[in-house]
Parts: structure tokens; sequence; C-alpha cells
């Protein structure tokens, strides 16, 4: 019995030393599964922003000339220009200059690529991919510096083009705003005259939207956002609208957010015009547009969420065959 006695308390200190092993063993284990966790997440994020700057790099190599308009020869110059290139590649030329086919006759010396993108996307001054906006469902940019707009889906560049912003004495208001009503055809408020296909409405009670009019070239508009007529098309199709509550009387969810950012060098030379120098002129970085869209990441992302719930009821009392609320 003594030496039975005596094998007990070891047989009991083995069993308890190899339990604790295990345990310790098993949180290792579950440290190093987190910490593995941990590392595939900031990876990911370092992969993913591995891309996209090599997605920038990786942009075609675009060089500009000029063509030059002389004040006195014009209307000879013009034959030449249009001798010289197709309906396609006059219309991506003149987009480029922010003119639209109406206001060719504005240009006095035209950027003109060696290479014809009639999608406009090898010439793109955005960047190709913004990882601060991979959550983002749509939204679209306007840039007053460059005169051209930008759209984004979850990060990804989909599609950009010129613009004509609000002249110097009536510019267009800067900062976040929503999508909010469209009209097919709508008539200014400035203007009865003044027909706006494919108008987007982005702030209701300054009656400022985006819409098809003239391109001459520089911000021209009296607040508005001017797009050539395809871009206006695909901007009318391709944003989200508002929703209101019943009765129509408040917002119960906001359409496809727009950020209208920047300054344009009134008085001074074209920015597009420096690309004959130098292709890059117009590039926007990646850091600056994430200091543009950073302060208001929060509130899209919020009413994003919104969005997303409306969208949700709406489904699901279409589907249950009962009026939404």
């Amino acid at each position: 019995m003594r030496h039975q006695n005596q094998r007990i308390p070891f047989l009991s200190l083995s069993i308890a030393f190899f339990s604790l092993s295990i345990i310790i063993h098993c949180k290792k284990d579950a440290g190093a599964r987190r910490e593995n966790v941990g590392t595939s997440k900031k990876d990911s994020v370092l992969a993913a922003k591995k891309d996209s700057a090599q997605a920038e790099a990786q942009k075609p190599k675009i060089n500009y000339s000029e063509f030059i308009f002389p004040a006195k020869k014009k209307d000879s110059a013009m034959a030449v220009f249009n001798d010289k290139f197709s309906a396609e590649e006059r219309y991506t030329i003149l987009a480029l200059n922010r003119l639209d086919s109406k206001n060719k006759w504005r240009a006095d010396t035209l950027a003109v690529p060696d290479k014809i993108d009639t999608t406009l996307m090898m010439y793109s001054p955005f960047p190709t991919h913004l990882d601060i906006l991979d959550e983002v469902h749509k939204i679209v940019l306007f840039s007053y510096p460059i005169q051209a707009y930008a759209l984004y889906e979850k990060g990804k560049l989909v599609k950009w083009g010129p613009t004509s912003l609000g002249k110097k004495n009536a510019q267009t208001k800067r900062g976040l705003m929503f999508a909010n009503w469209k009209k097919e055809l709508a008539i200014s408020t400035v203007d009865s005259d003044w027909k706006l296909p494919y108008n987007f409405n982005i702030h209701n009670t300054l009656g400022i939207g985006w819409h098809q009019y003239d391109l001459p070239g520089f911000p021209a508009s009296h607040s508005c956002l001017r797009l050539l007529e395809d871009d206006a098309k695909f901007l009318y199709k391709w944003a989200d609208q508002w929703t209101l509550n019943k009765g129509g009387a408040s917002v119960k969810a906001n359409g496809t957010p727009v950020i209208v950012y920047g300054d344009y060098n009134w008085g001074g030379k074209k920015p597009w015009k420096n690309l004959v120098q130098d292709p890059k002129a117009n590039d926007i970085s990646i850091d600056d547009l994430n200091g543009i869209i950073k302060p208001d990441l929060s509130k899209i992302l919020e009413e994003q969420k919104k969005t997303d719930e409306v969208k949700t009821q709406l489904a699901t009392a279409s589907e249950a065959g009962r009026p939404a609320a």
C-alpha cells in the first residue's frame, strides 16, 4: 500500500502537467491563428495597394502634340483638322480639350494624343482604383481644377469625361451632395429657353444638377455640371435617385453620393494644354483624392446603409404584394 500511495501523487502530477501542456499549446495555437488572421488581413490590404500602384504604373504612355488654329487662318486649319481625323477621332480630341463638336470653332490650340481611345479611359487623369472607396457602391467626383468627372464602383474607375462647371461668378457648390431626382428633359430656372437633356439634380434647393449642354472649353455654366450628350445619358441611367417618404415631403434615403472639389485656374492656362509638355500634367494622385474623400467617407457609408435598408424594405414589400411604408 505504501508503494501504491507513493505512485498516486506522481500519477496525478503527471496528468496535471500533461493537461497544462495541452492548455498552453492550445493557447499558443489560438494566438498563432489570431496572428495569422491579422497578418492575412494586413497582407490583403498591402496586396490591394500594390495592385493599385501597379495598375497606375501600367497605364499606357501617351504623348501629345499641338494642333494650332491661327486666328487669320482658322477656317483653313479647321478644314485640315476635319480632313485629318475621323468623326470619332475628332470627338475624342475635342473631349480631351473640354470641347464638344458645336464649340470646336472656339479652339485655338488642341492637345492631340498619339493614340486614339474613344472610351477616353486610356487618358484618365483619375486613378484606376481607390482603396478608400472599396466599400462604396457608387460615387461621382467632379474636379474643378481639370474640369472633369469620374465614376467609381467599389473603388474601381468605370468612366470619366469632360465637364464645364460653374463660371467664376456663378460657381458650382463644392463638397458632398447626393443625386436626387432626374428628368429626361428639364427647363432651366435661369432661362426658360434653355433645354437641359438628361438632367439629374444633386442639390434641390439650389437647383444644381448635371445635364447635357455646351462644352466651350472652360467653366461656363450657371452652377450646373455640363456634360457631353453620351456622358449625360450614361449618368442618367447609372446613378441612383433618392427615395422619399410617403407624401414626398421628406427624404427617406439619399441617392448616389457626389463630391465637387477644388478650384480652377481662373484666367490662367487651360490645364489640358499642359499635356503637350507633360502627359501627366493633369493626373490626380491617390493621396490627393484620399484627402478629398476621407472627411466625407463616414457620411457616405452611413447614407449608403440607409439606402440599402430602404431597398431591402421595398423589395420585401414588393414580393409580399403590399405597398411600401
